[in-house]
């Protein structure tokens, strides 16, 4: 059991190591601005509908 576990952390280093293809620095930041655009763009629309709704439900049922 304790060799299965150590080959298999052997197996995963060498993976990461020398076979994993890392981001460079320029595919990292461009990545992480297309994250921010996208979260921004949802947590709008997110916000919107809930206005939305906020308007229509005070409307049905008013105070």
């Amino acid at each position: 059991m304790l060799k299965k576990a150590i080959a298999y952390c052997k197996a995963s280093y060498e993976e990461l190591a020398y076979k994993t293809t890392w981001p460079t620095s320029k595919e990292l930041g461009h990545s992480a601005v297309v994250v921010l655009s996208a979260s921004i763009i949802i947590a709008l629309v997110v916000f919107i509908m809930d206005q939305c709704f906020q308007f229509i439900m005070e409307n049905v049922y008013p105070h």
